[in-house]
Order: C-alpha cells, then structure tokens, then sequence
C-alpha cells in the first residue's frame, strides 16, 4: 500500500480573550461547545502571556475578542493569541472582533496622518489570522484593508426588530446624526418599511475630537417618534446634541438604536440627562454595572455571532443571514 487513507475530521474550537469573556461563553452556550482554557496571564512589566491547555492541531479556530475600554492591550492579547494558535498547529484561525478597533481611523483627512484601521489589518494578517468576522464596521471599506476574506454582520435586524415591538402604530423618522450615516440610515428606513428619512446638518472641529457642533435638522419629524441610527456611541455628544435639536423641531419622542457602546466618559451622564427617552445598544462591548442607565437597553448579539460561525465552519453562506445584504 503506497498511501495512509484518513477521515477528514473537522474540529471547531472557541477560544477566548479576557477582554469580555462573558460573550465568548454566551457564544458556545449557543454553539454548544465551551471556550478552551487556558492560561492567560501579565508579567510585572505588563508583556502578556497565553498558553492554551488543550492541543489545537488541526482545528477551525475561532478567536472572539472584544476591544474593550484598554484597547491596545486587548489589540496585543489577539495578536498573541494568534500566535498561539499558528505554532500550536491550528488549520485555520478566524478572528472574531464584535467591535473592530481603531475603525474611525479609515483614511487620511489631512498630511502626516496614520490609516490605523489598515494597521490593525495587516497585524492580524501578520500575526497569522486567516479570516476576520466582526460586526458593523465604522465604514464598509474597512474589509478591503484584510488580504483575506472578511464576513461583516450587521445588528439592524436585531435593533430593529426591538423598535418595531415596542414603537408599534406610532409614526417614526430615522434620522442620521450625519451626512455620513445617511446610506445606513436608508437600510433602516427600508428595513421600518419605507418611513421618513432625516439628518443632522453638523461641523466637526477635526483639532478637537469628541466635540461636535450641530446645526439643524432636514427633513420630516414634527410630531413624530425619531429614531436616529449609528454604529457606535462613544462621549455620547452626537447623538446627545442631535436630541436636543430634533426635540426643538417638535419631535414626538426621541429613541436611540446604536450596535457598539463604547460609553467613554462623560457619556453615561450625558446620556443621563439628555431628552433621550431609550438607547438601544448590543453587547459586542461590555457595559459595567455603573453605566447601566435605566433608559438603556442591552440586546444579546451572541446568537448572531454564533450562527456565523457555524456558517464559516461548516462552509456555508454568511450572506443568507441577512437576505443577501453584506
């Protein structure tokens, strides 16, 4: 016999990062298998140290880490998780970002001026990621920046699905709090079945960052419940700014729908006493006990992360997920 005939085998294993491993677990409780342990640990000079305590030769590895508050050092874990991975045999490594770090720094504006979502990218290619999964990327050129295939969830139909049982016979406009959201903003529209299209009009002082200067509202929200839509919420002053505005125009009620909740400070209090009546958010970050403001509602992305996974595990189609949007 000139050959050894073997059963392709294909093994799923989740491993995860200490940036929010409560998702991480949500995510296998749903897949039904647990995150491999292991040992995960900072020397006294803060260098990090990862050594997984099951073999992972052969394995679809899946590597979920949630960019949290300390981004760099999350960043740095993923980088040596993958590492990990690589030298320890793993056929193929997809990285799981629920919040992809540095996405606001997609192009240049002005001269001497770093791309560092490009950076992130090309570190996690280095590094040895084979494939990237995150949700909602700040801008969809992003994919472009991974020489490797990139599947991009989208939350809508989870936040919307919220506003649609709750918001029910009320007439809503969404609103973009920016030029910039406007294409996002068309999605929701669609998805609410053809309401009302807003934006914001604003200026951004790019010397400045967090601070926004808002200017009017175009479009229709007199007397209506105003939806407004964006990928994440960090100081909280957009879309804070942007209530304000759109209350003064006459607005019915003002509800919030955003997939990341950075909540840098000073968000949670601006939040706290903005005329904002909802804010609805997912978990890709974690939100501590003391910014769970009353007005916020927490939706589980867990289940979504989940079935792509199977997806790119069982050579399925992500894009069927969302109708073929992606």
């Amino acid at each position: 016999m000139g050959s050894i005939v073997a059963e392709n085998r294909k093994s799923l294993m989740l491993f995860s990062g200490r940036g929010f491993p409560e998702l991480a677990d949500e995510i296998g409780q749903v897949l039904g298998v647990a995150p491999t342990p292991a040992d995960s640990y900072e020397f006294a000079n803060g260098e990090i140290f990862v050594r997984f305590k099951d073999s992972v030769r052969g394995s679809d590895a899946f590597v979920v880490q949630s960019m949290t508050e300390g981004v760099n050092r999350w960043v740095m874990e993923t980088l040596i998780m993958i590492d990990a991975l690589k030298r320890g045999s793993a056929k193929r490594i997809t990285v799981v970002l629920p919040f992809y770090p540095y996405s606001r720094q997609d192009k240049k504006h002005r001269g001497r001026e770093p791309i560092s979502a490009r950076l992130v990218a090309d570190l996690l290619k280095t590094a040895g990621a084979n494939r990237i999964l995150t949700v909602d990327l700040h801008t969809a050129q992003i994919q472009g920046f991974f020489d490797g295939p990139v599947d991009h969830l989208f939350a809508m139909d989870i936040l919307a699905e919220h506003v649609q049982k709750k918001y029910a016979g009320r007439p809503m406009t969404v609103v973009a709090p920016d030029s910039g959201r406007v294409r996002v903003a068309e999605r929701w529209t669609d998805r609410l079945g053809g309401c009302p299209l807003a934006f914001i009009h604003k200026t951004r002082d790019p010397l400045k960052p967090n601070q926004v200067v808002a200017n009017r509202v175009v479009g229709e929200v007199e007397g209506r419940v105003c939806l407004i839509v964006d990928d994440m919420i960090d100081t909280g002053g957009t879309i804070t700014k942007a209530a304000d505005i759109l209350w003064d125009e006459g607005a019915a009620d003002v509800i919030v729908a955003s997939t990341h909740a950075l909540l840098s400070d000073p968000a949670t209090e601006r939040l706290k006493n903005s005329r904002i009546s909802e804010l609805v958010v997912t978990n890709t970050l974690p939100l501590p006990p003391e910014k769970r403001l009353d007005k916020i509602t927490v939706l589980s992305i867990a289940p979504l992360l989940a079935r792509a996974i199977r997806e790119v595990f069982d050579d399925g189609s992500v894009t069927t997920l969302f109708g073929g949007l992606s």
